[in-house]
């Protein structure tokens, strides 16, 4: 067996909190927001999510890697997080269908990662102190230095994201012969979400995040997708004035996670910065229409004002988040138009989320 010595590295929070671990072997430094995500499985999903984009990840589960890497395994063209945060990193994988390391897929990626990190700790501090800038170093810069860079770093409030992700020219997914044809507009689209929309008889042209509800409506579709991506929404005034026009020429409209958000801007419905955020496969959701609870997979760090919402005559709740009261589902009465906070195409175990995209084809029909 070879032994190595692995680098000392340190992640340092916004409020000048150090916390010690290793380097994997890949040296520098990466900022960006902390959070975190209490996934047992999906490690790959997640760092492939644009959604993710300008955040430093912090794994709660404890061993990362141990299944190495899969080309199939990708909801993007590849990594999107900051960085990543661990306790036990698995430089070596077990997973007979595995097409690699995880450790090589971060070195191809240059991505900055540090383990042996308590971050049972760690999780229990962002919980207590909300989600905060924060600088991963494994080349030994100075805290100093680190410092007033990190000071520099913008908040995430504010910050618009979805031009960092989103296509820059219209491309097609499916088939071409399909029954349906979708617009979606590309804020960070996941492409798990095309595959679901493909597998239901979809063509779907995706567009650039700052395309105009005419370019969308060229391809001449029968409904229009605004699709999950990072960052705040409101700066995204294009995407509300695409909401806008699209409601104003009462087409089928679907939202998903960021563009859930928008459909509620676009309804004159603000949007705040949570505290932490939901980050997880595992979060319970009451679906108020049905009755019935969905066990969902979230990610996201704003979400729509349920007072506004609930004072909107024109809109109503079809789903709460089961932890907290939160939004995450609404529908317009009069429109053909709904969203959901949380991500049906991501079913890491219950498919009970799943019948959405059968819902919005529904809507298709009509």
């Amino acid at each position: 067996m070879k032994y190595t010595t692995r680098k000392s590295a340190i992640l340092l929070l916004s409020d000048g909190t150090i916390f010690h671990g290793k380097s994997i072997g890949i040296s520098g430094t990466t900022f960006g927001e902390v959070c975190f995500n209490t996934g047992m499985t999906g490690y790959q999903e997640i760092f492939t999510d644009p959604s993710y984009f300008g955040q430093i990840m912090v794994a709660t589960n404890t061993h990362i890697g141990n299944y190495g890497v899969s080309d199939e395994e990708v909801e993007s063209n590849g990594i999107k997080i900051a960085g990543l945060v661990c306790k036990n990193f698995s430089f070596n994988y077990s997973r007979e269908g595995a097409s690699g390391s995880l450790e090589d897929y971060f070195a191809k990626h240059n991505l900055i990662c540090i383990s042996d990190v308590d971050t049972r700790a760690l999780v229990s501090y962002i919980r207590e102190n909300g989600a905060m800038n924060a600088v991963i170093c494994t080349d030994g810069t100075p805290v100093e230095e680190l410092k007033a860079a990190l000071a520099s770093v913008p908040d995430m409030k504010g910050l618009e994201l979805a031009s960092k992700v989103s296509t820059k020219e219209p491309y097609f997914y499916g088939d071409e012969n399909a029954t349906y044809k979708v617009s979606a507009l590309d804020l960070g689209i996941k492409t798990n979400i095309l595959r679901n929309l493909a597998k239901r008889d979809c063509y779907i042209k995706v567009f650039p995040y700052d395309s105009s509800y005419a370019d969308l409506a060229s391809f001449n579709p029968d409904g229009f997708f605004l699709s999950n991506g990072p960052g705040d929404p409101e700066p995204l005034e294009s995407a509300i004035n695409v909401a806008k026009e699209i409601l104003a020429n009462d087409k089928p409209l679907f939202g998903i996670c960021l563009g859930h958000q928008v459909i509620g801007l676009a309804n004159g419905i603000s949007t705040y910065k949570m505290f932490n955020g939901h980050r997880g496969i595992n979060h319970p959701v009451s679906n108020v229409i049905t009755g019935k609870g969905e066990i969902t997979s979230q990610n996201h760090g704003f979400a729509v004002n349920r007072e506004e919402l609930e004072a909107n005559p024109e809109m109503e709740i079809t789903h709460v988040h089961l932890n907290d009261g939160t939004v995450a589902g609404m529908r317009m009465k009069a429109k053909n138009c709904f969203s959901v906070q949380y991500h049906p195409e991501a079913s890491p175990g219950p498919h009970d989320s799943s019948y959405l995209f059968d819902q919005f084809i529904e809507n298709l029909k009509k």
